[in-house]
């Protein structure tokens, strides 16, 4: 069975996700902070018939997460695809939103240890056996923001920004190599609740877009708009 790791796994876009390619016979593990709310979205997936598993880790702590993906590989064997996607909108300890004007080292460095640090560990973990496969998918997602900047976000979007160039460049670097690495930009509030007059989508809405870029290994990008 191929396996698809999603970090930053939640009842939103996480199990969305899940539920898109554990119904196409994929094992899914489940990789987030929170081992108590990871397993009742494994308990969701089990009465679907989907397989999964729970492997807490946070993407700020570079080695718990390097750890998590080694589990994943000894519980379900190779990772065939690689989602990464922390929840923008779910409050971050010693996480602020500022202005571009207002960005300062201080409120820029932990979104960037968020976005990118955080990604280039999980790829770092993934992208050797992936290489050597001949095979293998890096799914990496942000807001809108990193391709249609949003002046509250300043620091969010720069972030955000850099992961969407790397990945961008990642996809280039790896051509030929059977491995494909893509971006999706989600420019819509996810779910209910957002604010008045902002356009809005479900997660079943969007993650359709995650097993067309899955099969399409010439696009590297997508952007959900409403």
């Amino acid at each position: 069975m191929p396996t698809i790791a999603i970090i930053g796994a939640g009842p939103g876009m996480g199990l969305a996700i899940a539920r898109t390619f554990g119904s196409r016979g994929y094992d899914v593990a489940l990789i987030a902070r929170t081992k108590e709310k990871l397993q009742s979205l494994v308990d969701q997936l089990a009465e679907e018939g989907i397989t999964a598993e729970a492997f807490p880790a946070d993407v700020l702590d570079r080695p718990s997460l390097t750890a998590a993906l080694d589990a994943v590989r000894a519980r379900f064997g190779a990772i065939d695809v690689l989602e990464y996607s922390p929840a923008a909108h779910s409050p971050v300890p010693g996480h602020s939103l500022a202005a571009p004007s207002e960005s300062t080292v201080d409120n820029l460095q932990p979104q960037i240890e968020y976005y990118l640090y955080g990604a280039l560990t999980a790829a770092q973990a993934v992208l050797p056996a992936m290489r050597e496969a001949g095979a293998g998918t890096l799914l990496f997602t942000t807001g809108g923001g990193s391709v249609d900047p949003v002046p509250m976000l300043g620091n969010v979007n720069a972030a955000s920004a850099a992961l969407r160039n790397w990945v961008l460049n990642l996809d280039k670097e790896l051509a030929g190599s059977g491995v494909h690495a893509a971006h999706v930009a989600i420019g819509v509030w996810i779910g209910g609740g957002g604010p008045e007059g902002f356009p809005t989508a479900t997660p079943d809405e969007i993650a359709p877009l995650y097993w067309e870029l899955h099969e399409n290994r010439d696009r590297s990008e997508a952007v959900f708009t409403a």
